[in-house]
């Protein structure tokens, strides 16, 4: 005697969940990823070197006193100055000196001047 069960299960599997997950970490991924246009800042570890080199050195005191190569210079002439100090560089390099009692709007400043100009950004850190 043949008995025939009642509960079969059916062996297809129904991709439209599986399509659903995909899309959505696609989706996260996207959105969190870095964009194309942001600063390009490189934090040296603080008990190591930096191996880049040195073209141009900016300065803020907690004074808001600027300084471009130990030379004192005006909040408005840092994009003029960089710009004549790194003309003709192979690959633009700025070390970035602030105070800790400085603003990170400052900061931010010198950034969005490289950023502009397409040089690359070191921020200086002292050793632990």
């Amino acid at each position: 005697m043949k008995l025939k069960g009642r509960n079969k299960v059916s062996p297809e599997f129904s991709m439209s969940s599986m399509t659903d997950i995909v899309f959505l970490l696609l989706v996260f991924f996207m959105l969190t990823s870095n964009a194309p246009n942001a600063l390009d800042l490189l934090l040296p570890k603080a008990k190591g070197k930096s191996t880049n080199t040195q073209n141009v050195s900016v300065t803020i005191n907690k004074n808001l006193e600027y300084f471009v190569n130990n030379e004192r210079i005006n909040e408005e002439y840092i994009e003029i100055e960089l710009k004549k100090a790194l003309e003709g560089q192979e690959k633009p390099t700025i070390i970035l000196r602030a105070e800790e009692s400085v603003a990170i709007k400052e900061a931010v400043n010198v950034m969005d001047i490289a950023n502009r100009n397409s040089y690359k950004v070191i921020l200086a850190v002292r050793p632990k």
